[in-house]
Order: C-alpha cells, then structure tokens, then sequence
C-alpha cells in the first residue's frame, strides 16, 4: 500500500558510510527537492519496496509510486536538482548511456566497502545482491 506524497523520495543504506557520504553530498551541493531517508528508517511498505530491493540499490520514489532504482534513481535526482545538474540526469536517461549508467552503478554498489567513506559494514550482504538473470 502506497500514501499519497508531495515530493519525491531517496531512500539509501543509512548503515554504509559510503552511501551516507554520496547522499551528504547530494544534500549539500545538488539541494534536491525530495524527503532523503535511510532505508532502516524507512515505511517500506507504504514506500511501495521491498528490504531486498533497499538493500539492492539507491531508490527513487517518486510521489505518484513510480520506483526508480541504481544509476536510474541518480539520474532522477539529478534531474530535481535542476541548473546543470539536471543535464547530467537527463543524459543518463538516454539509452545508449544508461546501460553503461547501470553496469558503472553495480561495480560501485557491489564494491562500496571499498569506496572512499566505505567500511567493511558497506559490503552488501549476500542476499542484497542480484542472482543470475536479475
């Protein structure tokens, strides 16, 4: 079950310092116009997701239910900061960019324990990774 919202949300791993770091950043400097929560802190249910897919990657909800997720869900935010950020947003939108978009977004995801901020608690865990097909 979804609720009714006025602005989009980011939800991100609120336990890796990687991502807190990314999303610190985002807060400081793109200034996006949407709610920015930890998964753990998170109404998942009435954000439409699941724990599997917070755990997976990035999410991008925007106020109608449509979820956006990985290198899809930066483009958006992006996209809502506007000025030249929303450039960039706009070209990782466009296929021939966003498959690579995507696979640069999963070598991240899978090795941000590794990223500047990272610690070993970053690492995902063996169940927030996607299967053969995913």
């Amino acid at each position: 079950m979804t609720t009714a919202r006025t602005a989009p949300v980011l939800v991100y791993d609120g336990d890796c310092g990687f991502c807190t770091t990314c999303v610190r950043y985002a807060e400081r400097h793109l200034r996006p116009r949407c709610t920015i929560t930890a998964w753990q802190d998170a109404d998942l249910d009435a954000l439409g997701v699941t724990e599997q897919r917070a755990l997976h990657e990035v999410l991008w909800i925007t106020p109608s239910g449509v979820v956006h997720g990985g290198a899809q869900a930066v483009a958006k935010l992006l996209l809502n900061a506007g000025g030249p950020w929303s450039v960039a947003g706009a070209v990782l939108t466009l296929p021939p960019v966003r498959w690579p978009a995507h696979a640069v977004y999963r070598l991240i995801a899978h090795n941000r324990h590794r990223m500047p901020g990272g610690t070993p608690a970053c690492a995902l865990p063996a169940n927030g990774r996607p299967g053969p097909g995913r």
